[in-house]
């Protein structure tokens, strides 16, 4: 029996997070791996984040182990090559001449870098092309009237499309999710952005142990293949940033980020949201999602039926984002 892939499209382009804006400080230096590629994430004296590729372009030496910060740029273990965000080389300290090429162009690949909504995010595109939209920023993120953002992550083997597609995918949330039944659901799409929102009813366990049904709602922007924003309203209401970023192919980190206007601590308000927290990521959340992500396939030409939601127009929505359109536009077609 022939092998079966998992997962015929490649890494989509776009932007992605790569880490969070205060967990990155001034003289921070961070090997990460994201995208197939080995990569090199810091911040310089001046407060400018950057993300280059690993390693130096002179001969090779990893600058995420053992590079340091100096000024606008990070400088190589090796040599003391030092490249600013940009990945212009601001200093080679024992050329007696500078390289004509280091003044005119980059001399390694930097990828370009936006700080919205207490994220760091950054452009992708297997060709290195130039960014083609822009992030939508979240403001409540870093309002400090706003809650301090509670922050969760995992790693499985899974890629953007697959974890996107859930928010059409109705039917999921009677049977993962805990609703009462299907909910309505609605979906527009609007050039690299996506609308959607899925409105039911959840059958809640209060503190006192009694059960009572809450009207339950959940509201998704997207934009592009990387950034999403969620409101969900119950019991209480969240702001949710919904961070999938690809580690290779088949491999994805996923970060959920939430805030909420702030309450008393311990107070019945803090211990409801609290809860609430806790069951959208846990088994009635996205914990009951990631086992099925992790082991499903992605059916080219999937069995579907009325309550389904709008799948293929999701998955002709997302074409976009790959570089190798008509290939992947191929499949779409050949699933509708």
């Amino acid at each position: 029996m022939p092998k079966v892939e998992r997962f015929p499209m490649p890494i989509p382009f776009g932007w992605f997070g790569v880490g969070y804006a205060s967990e990155l400080a001034p003289g921070d230096v961070r090997p990460v791996h994201y995208f197939g590629r080995d990569l090199v994430l810091f911040r310089n004296e001046d407060g400018v984040a950057g993300l280059l590729d690993a390693y130096c372009p002179h001969l090779g030496a990893h600058l995420g182990h053992g590079g340091v910060v100096e000024g606008d740029s990070i400088r190589c273990p090796f040599h003391a090559w030092a490249f600013r965000p940009d990945g212009f080389c601001s200093s080679i300290p024992y050329a007696r001449a500078f390289p004509p090429r280091a003044k005119r162009e980059p001399l390694t690949q930097a990828y370009p870098v936006v700080e919205k909504a207490g994220v760091i995010w950054a452009w992708y595109h297997p060709d290195n092309a130039a960014p083609s939209f822009d992030v939508l920023d979240y403001p409540e993120f870093t309002d400090p009237a706003m809650a301090e953002p509670v922050k969760r992550e995992w790693r499985f083997a899974s890629n953007p499309q697959e974890i996107a597609e859930n928010g059409v995918d109705v039917a999921h949330f009677a049977y993962v999710h805990s609703m009462d039944a299907v909910p309505e659901g609605e979906t527009h799409f609007d050039g690299v952005r996506r609308h959607s929102a899925a409105y039911g009813h959840r059958t809640i366990e209060l503190p006192s142990g009694e059960r009572q049904q809450f009207a339950y709602s959940v509201e998704t922007v997207q934009n592009g293949a990387g950034q999403k924003f969620t409101r969900l309203k119950g019991v209480v209401e969240l702001s949710l940033l919904v961070i999938a970023t690809p580690i290779e192919a088949d491999d994805v980190e996923l970060r959920f980020c939430f805030t909420y206007p702030k309450v008393e601590p311990g107070s019945p308000q803090d211990k409801a949201v609290q809860q609430a927290i806790a069951n959208t990521c846990g088994q009635t959340g996205v914990e009951g999602d990631i086992p099925i992500w992790a082991h499903k396939i992605h059916r080219v030409r999937p069995y579907l039926c009325d309550g389904d939601g709008p799948i293929l127009r999701f998955r002709s929505y997302f074409e976009q984002f790959y570089a190798d359109g008509p290939e992947g536009t191929r499949l779409v077609e050949a699933a509708a």
